[in-house]
């Protein structure tokens, strides 16, 4: 494990493993570098690429200096981009895809991007997060009610069905997501109310690859669909037999075949 301090002081841990050009995996919520698909993934992408794994801040052994910003974030990136030489390609993961959009939105050097299903909401179609999820994960996290976050995040705004946090609960990974709950309120922050930034997407002329699941919400799908006809230099990719909990196995040997190509 090493470690790289961002603009504002605080401290991001990250793993690197492989040879070749830089390319960092961005999580989403409630991952990171002890749960995931990203230590997986790593692995699978480690022969191709010199692969950095990240806590992003206020998970597992980064820091999280307050106040909390997605600025913050985005430097956090650019402080992981510097320590690597100044440059590297980047694939974010659900809202670790949005990061990465801000990320190279704000004139990161990232020569290519890679996103799977960012969870914007394009159409009244499928589940929808409430438009005050932000306003009720920071009450559940000040009252430390970290279950609560968990449960809420699980089922209300991404549309598990209750069994499936019932069953959770019972589980030793529970106590592992409540110890990322209070990161929460950062995901739903970079999410920004979940409509899709078009102005920044159609910022980014790098070349970008947009994948999804063709077994994802419809939702999901929808919305990599809008972002692939945003993006002037994109090109989409829908997965067989995938879903927003996409397999490392799947995935690798298509961001492989993305980043590797000229």
């Amino acid at each position: 494990m090493k470690k790289v301090v961002s603009k504002d002081g605080t401290s991001i841990a990250y793993d690197q493993i492989g040879s070749g050009f830089p390319l960092i995996l961005v999580d989403g919520a409630l991952c990171s570098r002890a749960f995931g698909p990203m230590p997986k993934l790593a692995k699978l992408l480690a022969d191709n690429f010199t692969v950095i794994n990240y806590d992003r801040r206020g998970r597992n052994e980064s820091g999280d200096n307050k106040p909390y910003a997605p600025e913050r974030e985005i430097e956090d990136i650019e402080a992981l981009i510097n320590t690597v030489g100044g440059s590297a390609f980047v694939f974010g993961i659900s809202s670790g895809a949005a990061l990465a959009i801000a990320s190279a939105a704000q004139g990161l050097n990232i020569p290519k991007l890679a996103l799977y299903e960012p969870p914007f909401m394009v159409d009244d179609e499928g589940h929808h997060p409430p438009a005050d999820s932000l306003v009720q994960l920071q009450s559940m996290i000040t009252e430390d009610r970290r279950g609560d976050a968990v449960k809420f995040f699980m089922k209300d705004m991404v549309g598990l069905p209750g069994i499936f946090t019932f069953i959770m609960k019972l589980m030793p990974i529970w106590s592992k997501l409540k110890g990322v709950a209070h990161t929460l309120p950062y995901d739903a922050a970079v999410m920004d109310g979940y409509s899709l930034p078009e102005k920044k997407a159609a910022s980014i002329k790098v070349s970008t690859l947009i994948s999804g699941g063709d077994k994802s919400q419809v939702s999901l799908q929808h919305a990599v669909k809008k972002l692939s006809e945003i993006m002037p230099n994109s090109q989409l990719q829908i997965l067989k037999g995938q879903t927003h909990n996409v397999s490392e196995k799947v995935l690798a040997p298509v961001l492989i075949d993305f980043f590797k190509s000229k």
